[in-house]
């Protein structure tokens, strides 16, 4: 077997990368960022490689992974899965796999507390490729911390230059990174780059997307072609800031990104449709009967009359959305807006409600992920002066 080093050459969709004592543990934020906010559910979420994948070209039948994953555990709820490896050949679907064990991150919601808890390195192997020239695919799990610790294969591996497909840059709450999606490729942004024929970077944090600045100089220094912020649920669920903050604090996160990218196509788009804050303002605190229970669900633990002291629902947002995207395109052309109740409605809520109030599941990420690329990368679309 050949052990290749793994090195930035290999790995798309990471903004940085980081040597550990394992290996290599892929960033969605850069140094600098991190460096500006101690937020652990912050650190948690951007270290969590959702859209990152390893590529290669090789003709190995058989392909070895060694990571450290670091899983999360939520106290008295039932246990999460182990994330997926998905692999692709030739941009084709051609196997998943699992690593159990790893780290492990014990959250208790009812105490506010976590313990990490150190585990071993482990496997995913995929055997029985073809044994001609391809290009393979590893994108690793998009809801598990992920430390990269040696690749191998039966034959010798070789980077692959990027092919000028066009770079779509998107950032959003826990919704983008992927939340309950099945696996990393079928995340709604991850399909919706596939169906777009785009390269992804996915800038979903989850519970993060709270109009940072030091977000919005990350994707103002990001090169990209194509611009997406999902902005709103996250500012309801942490109850962060009042109405007189929200507006001011979106022209500056656009003004931001604007500087690096004067002429990209960027949309702006608006909350799904979640019931719990539609009219009613956050924070959003964990159920704890439900808990009790053995099921993780959350509730809206603020009142709908807040809202005329400024406190925020996802309605509000939408309005203020709406309304600073339509005064700012008008010396602004590439400059767009989407409801985002177009991509998850109430006949949607209806047929596929969202499990534990906040999220959606495997079938509504595909369903999302489907009707973004069927706006955004349509003829007229928002996105089509930007793809060639």
């Amino acid at each position: 077997m050949h052990t290749t080093p793994l090195t930035a050459a290999l790995v798309r969709g990471a903004l940085d990368l980081e040597r550990t004592a394992h290996g290599l543990l892929p960033h969605r934020l850069p140094a600098r960022a991190r460096a500006q906010c101690a937020d652990p559910q912050l650190a948690m979420a951007e270290s969590q490689p959702s859209g990152v994948r390893l590529v290669f070209r090789t003709r190995a039948t058989t392909v070895e992974l060694d990571t450290l994953p670091t899983k999360r555990i939520h106290v008295g709820a039932p246990p999460r899965p182990d994330g997926v490896y998905e692999l692709l050949v030739d941009g084709r679907p051609a196997g998943s796999g699992r690593i159990a064990g790893g780290n492990t991150l014990a959250i208790d919601m009812s105490a506010g507390t976590a313990e990490l808890r150190p585990g071993p390195v482990g496997t995913v192997r995929f055997s029985g490729l073809p044994g001609t020239a391809k290009v393979v695919e590893i994108w690793l799990p998009h809801n598990e911390t992920t430390e990269l610790v040696a690749l191998r294969t039966d034959a010798p591996v070789a980077a692959v230059p990027h092919q000028g497909r066009k770079v779509w840059l998107h950032h959003g709450s826990s919704i983008s990174h992927g939340s309950d999606a099945a696996g990393p490729t079928t995340t709604w942004p991850a399909l919706a780059a596939s169906l777009g024929g785009v390269e992804l970077i996915n800038l979903g944090l989850g519970g993060s997307a709270l109009l940072d600045p030091f977000t919005a100089r990350t994707l103002r220094d990001t090169p990209a072609d194509l611009i997406s912020v999902k902005l709103g649920i996250n500012v309801v669920n942490a109850d962060l800031m009042r109405r007189r903050a929200f507006g001011p604090a979106v022209h500056g996160f656009l003004d931001t990104i604007r500087e690096g990218h004067p002429d990209t196509p960027l949309l702006v788009v608006s909350p799904i449709l979640c019931p719990i804050h539609e009219d009613t303002p956050g924070p959003s605190l964990p159920d704890l009967s439900a808990l009790s229970e053995g099921r993780l669900r959350f509730r809206a633990a603020g009142h709908p009359a807040e809202t005329a002291s400024g406190k925020l629902t996802l309605g509000v947002i939408r309005e203020e959305l709406a309304r600073i995207v339509r005064e700012r395109s008008a010396r602004d052309p590439r400059l767009h807006h989407l409801d985002g109740r177009e991509l998850y409605g109430e006949a949607d809520f209806g047929e596929l409600p969202l499990p534990d109030e906040l999220h959606p599941d495997a079938a509504a990420h595909r369903r999302i992920g489907e009707r973004f690329a069927a706006l955004a990368f349509a003829p007229k679309g928002p996105f089509a002066d930007g793809v060639g």
